[in-house]
């Protein structure tokens, strides 16, 4: 077992507070948005002596995060793999430079990710149904988006929103006022992002609210956002965002709609498997990794099977520090004590991580 430090990331939309609070150090006024812990070269963690995570761990095919929403996340979905590798030999065929702020593909891999709710959790998470959608419109006096909606189908809806063919600006006023959630949504995302399609396509879109210990999955074209709440993120190791609004980042529409999967979501929470007593596993098909919850109550000894993170986020691991996580290798164990909650995040794949193709154009 060694003892990992994790990587800070101060994003705008990031809390003040809650991940100081979990990791035992003073909050500094800035936004912890993210805590890293993995070999991405974007944050890549150290051991506790300082030396790279990755002398001992080789290059690891996940990213482990804390992540701490104070104010929502841009609108998104991420490529499969066979996306991601023709779009990143695209735009390095292309000569787009890695730290271009226009590159979209900055590795050939898909980015599969699960967000664990730590306390209470609000997202946005795939599409819902259209007959649902239909009907929440209608209540807002959208008839004719409604029956646009029904006539031509979601993609079209969508891409009509996105290229402007559609005016977003009645949507957006329909949602003045109205007593639900996804109304609310709309008008405080409006304020913040006026004249942003992607504001009046939330509408789309289930609104997830979280409760501690529920996850939502985001498998390759689910178009998602985070709003508010503080949870667990693993994902595989890769930079592949394909961005639709809500943010001043590049966003490119005609890429989006490329990527977007427009088959609905009927259910978007993952809710825990008990496979033991204590012991919890979450659902991530296709993904290079299996994310575990253990609700210690008793002195416990984990075993490793392959190349595991082990992060504690109530009570304590024995020997590792309140900002520290633990690697271990295949064959190594560690006490996990008598009263702690411990999420062991394991590898499932042996494919070449994002890390280990050094990025090279």
């Amino acid at each position: 077992m060694r003892r990992v430090r994790g990587v800070a990331q101060h994003y705008a939309w990031g809390d003040t507070a809650a991940i100081p609070a979990l990791l035992g150090v003073p909050a500094d006024g800035r936004p912890w948005a993210e805590w890293w812990v993995g070999t991405h070269p974007g944050g890549p963690a150290t051991l506790d002596d300082g030396t790279p995570l990755r002398s001992v761990a080789g290059e690891l095919p996940y990213l482990l995060k804390l992540l701490a929403a104070d104010t929502p996340l841009s609108l998104q979905t991420h490529p499969d793999t066979a996306t991601a590798q023709a779009g990143f030999a695209r735009e390095n065929a292309a000569g787009v430079d890695l730290a271009d702020a226009r590159r979209i593909y900055r590795d050939p891999f898909a980015k599969p990710e699960v967000l664990c709710a730590l306390t209470p959790f609000d997202a946005l998470c795939g599409f819902r149904p259209e007959p649902d959608t239909a009907a929440l419109l209608r209540t807002m006096g959208l008839e004719r988006l409604a029956t646009h909606l029904e006539q031509r189908g979601l993609e079209a809806t969508v891409a009509g929103l996105y290229r402007r063919d559609i005016d977003a600006a009645p949507v957006v006023a329909a949602c003045a006022g109205h007593p639900s959630l996804h109304a609310a949504l709309v008008t405080r995302l409006d304020a913040m992002c006026p004249d942003d399609p992607s504001v009046a396509v939330t509408l789309f879109l289930h609104r997830v609210l979280l409760q501690p210990g529920e996850a939502i999955y985001l498998t390759p074209g689910n178009l998602h956002a985070y709003v508010h709440g503080f949870g667990v993120e693993v994902m595989g190791a890769s930079d592949n965002v394909v961005r639709g609004g809500l943010t001043p980042k590049h966003v490119d529409v005609d890429e989006l709609l490329r990527v977007l999967r427009f088959e609905p979501l009927h259910d978007p929470v993952v809710q825990p498997r008990q496979v033991a007593d204590g012991e919890w596993s979450y659902d991530t098909p296709d993904a290079p990794f299996a994310v575990t919850r253990l609700d210690v109550r008793s002195d416990h000894l984990h075993t490793a099977r392959t190349r595991e993170l082990v992060l504690c986020t109530a009570g304590r691991l024995p020997d590792v520090a309140t900002d520290e996580c633990a690697f271990l290798a295949p064959g190594e164990s560690m006490p996990l004590g008598a009263s702690a909650t411990v999420w062991i995040v394991a590898e499932t794949s042996d494919e070449v991580s994002v890390a280990s193709s050094g990025f090279e154009v």
